[in-house]
């Protein structure tokens, strides 16, 4: 690599460049970088913080040890995830969007899916939910109206038999409102058609009640759908996120009804969408942590619930520390296609002008926001061992 940046500035007619190709080729490598933008679940970089590392070694990825026979990587972080949701059995794919996928290719082949038309969402990097279903194999049947859809909607097309539908599938509006003359039904009045109801609840809030949390759920998940709730209302199967608000790696996590996660474990899909041991080994420690009720070893949900009063002394002994820039109240936001109307209070550090580029070119690259020419550092989203990398970075300004 470094022959490559000197060949290309000898090429370029200036050899003392060829520093500068070699730092631009270390900041295309997959590294660690702070983020201090204040986006807790940071699209473009990774969502949910993750710390878990694991020795070189062998796993018992697909081995029972009660038997010494061959197992199932199914077996083991799937079911504590189970657990946690008040589920029958779960599996573990590689995104959210494998597991609508594999789903609808295993229950829905050939047959219709109905859809509420103010659920036909598209997610980041433009893909859209009709899209999904199509490369699925089956058949979006629309309902209702983008504003007001009505258990009776999905009632009528389940009754007509030239769409034969085989789920009613909830699509959680993630990363959009529908507000003012609106009106949605129930996940508990959408179990009771007659025929399987699957709830795809995105961001991976695993119980409305956060017994992991000291204090509870904080207030600005209050109109977040969680997976052992939607399951105890009558939903057949939920799907949800491991990078989002359950804190853990990308992967997709499909739970439920026994029978309807077992036929998608034996769709052929599933063995090309199935995460390998590095992410289940992850998801493990995840879920154990959760049933541990420790909610402090969850790196996402630490920053989350940070205290104001916590964040205003850092802020203050960084700025004291470097001389430069103020403490200024800010707003965080979840982000990653979760709560878009949510804003979480925050803590900051402002510096006149924009330093963003200055900050990215540190050995660790440290992430900022731009406000009318200010650049803004938010302290909720950066780890506190990670304040003196800060304030290195603040006296070189």
């Amino acid at each position: 690599m470094l022959v490559d940046a000197a060949r290309a500035a000898i090429a370029e007619g200036a050899p003392e460049r060829a520093r500068a190709h070699a730092d631009r080729m270390r900041q295309m490598l997959l590294q660690r970088v702070i983020n201090g933008t204040g986006t807790l679940l940071h699209t473009n970089l990774g969502r949910a913080p993750n710390g878990v590392h694991q020795d070189a070694g062998f796993r018992n990825l697909e081995l029972d040890l009660g038997t010494g026979e061959r197992g199932s990587r199914q077996a083991h972080a799937p079911k504590l995830f189970a657990q946690l949701c008040g589920a029958e059995s779960a599996i573990v794919v590689n995104n959210c969007a494998s597991a609508v996928m594999l789903i609808l290719a295993a229950l829905a082949d050939d047959r219709g899916v109905a859809v509420s038309r103010g659920e036909l969402v598209e997610i980041g990097g433009g893909f859209r939910v009709p899209d999904v279903m199509e490369q699925s194999g089956a058949t979006l049947v629309e309902v209702g109206t983008t504003n007001r859809t009505r258990a009776a909607d999905y009632q009528r097309r389940i009754d007509d038999p030239a769409t034969d539908i085989a789920l009613i599938m909830q699509i959680h509006q993630s990363n959009y409102k529908i507000t003012g003359f609106t009106e949605m039904p129930s996940t508990a009045s959408l179990a009771t058609l007659g025929v399987p109801l699957v709830a795809d609840i995105g961001s991976g809030l695993l119980d409305a009640a956060c017994p992991w949390l000291s204090d509870g759920p904080p207030p600005w998940l209050a109109e977040e759908p969680a997976a052992k709730q939607t399951l105890s209302e009558g939903a057949g199967l939920v799907a949800f996120s491991g990078d989002k608000l359950l804190g853990g790696p990308q992967a997709g996590i499909i739970a439920g009804d026994a029978e309807l996660v077992d036929a998608c474990a034996r769709h052929p899909l599933a063995r090309a969408l199935r995460p390998g041991g590095l992410v289940l080994g992850a998801l493990q420690e995840l879920a154990l942590a959760y049933l541990r009720r420790d909610g402090d070893a969850i790196p996402f949900w630490r920053m989350a619930t940070t205290p104001i009063e916590s964040l205003v002394a850092r802020a203050e002994s960084i700025v004291e520390a470097t001389g430069i820039g103020a403490v200024a109240d800010t707003m965080a936001v979840p982000g990653g296609g979760t709560l878009p109307t949510v804003e979480i209070p925050s803590i900051g550090i402002t510096v006149a002008g924009d330093h963003r580029a200055t900050l990215r070119s540190r050995p660790v690259a440290i992430m900022a926001r731009i406000e009318e020419d200010t650049t803004v550092i938010d302290l909720r989203t950066i780890d506190p061992e990670d304040d003196v990398l800060l304030t290195a970075a603040l006296r070189d300004i």
